[in-house]
């Protein structure tokens, strides 16, 4: 099957039937972020960037759970031969590629775990990668947001982790990078930010 706008919508639709709750408007808001950014730069397809977006945890269909929406991510794109897809599925959660800077809980088997460990360890990323790591740093289930609401947001549902300095570090190098492909602020790409700001 082709991944197109559609088809990745009528995906996103079937599996919050599945699973409803905030993660589905969350992926909606990432896929959205994802497209205006991809617009300005002129190595991504906006449309292939909005599919990612929407898909990036479409893992969580299968019910509530930590990491393993990782992996269940990763088959169900996988299935549909959407390798880009599939591996946007794990990389999104790791722009550190080492799988011990999770914030979440590994609720997976030990060889669904040494799986992950060696995809992060030999996957290539691009700025696919790098663009649904930002957006998903920018939107909530209600909206975009500024990054540090994002940060404080995660770190009050999971607790700050040993790798959580670097992690926002590392986030905030992915904006930067996308502003100097831009050459904008992200957030004039997302002028509805200030309505999440308060």
């Amino acid at each position: 099957m082709i991944l197109d706008c559609y088809t990745a919508e009528k995906q996103l639709e079937w599996a919050a039937h599945q699973n409803p709750g905030g993660w589905v408007n969350h992926s909606k808001f990432v896929a959205i972020a994802c497209k205006r950014i991809a617009d300005k730069c002129d190595n991504l397809s906006s449309d292939l960037a909005y599919c990612y977006g929407l898909l990036h945890d479409i893992g969580r269909y299968t019910g509530i759970s930590s990491e393993r929406h990782l992996i269940d991510g990763y088959r169900f794109c996988n299935g549909f031969r959407w390798d880009k897809a599939a591996q946007i599925c794990i990389s999104h959660a790791f722009m550190i590629k080492n799988i011990h800077s999770s914030i979440g809980v590994f609720d997976v088997t030990d060889e669904d775990f040494l799986f992950i460990k060696r995809f992060l360890e030999t996957a290539n990323y691009d700025d696919y990668d790098r663009l649904v790591q930002l957006c998903d740093a920018l939107s909530l289930p209600t909206g975009f947001c500024i990054l540090e609401k994002r940060f404080v947001d995660v770190a009050l549902r999971y607790g700050m982790h040993p790798y959580t300095l670097a992690r926002w570090k590392k986030t905030i190098e992915i904006k930067e990078y996308f502003e100097r492909k831009a050459d904008c602020s992200i957030y004039d790409l997302l002028p509805e930010v200030k309505k999440n700001i308060f």
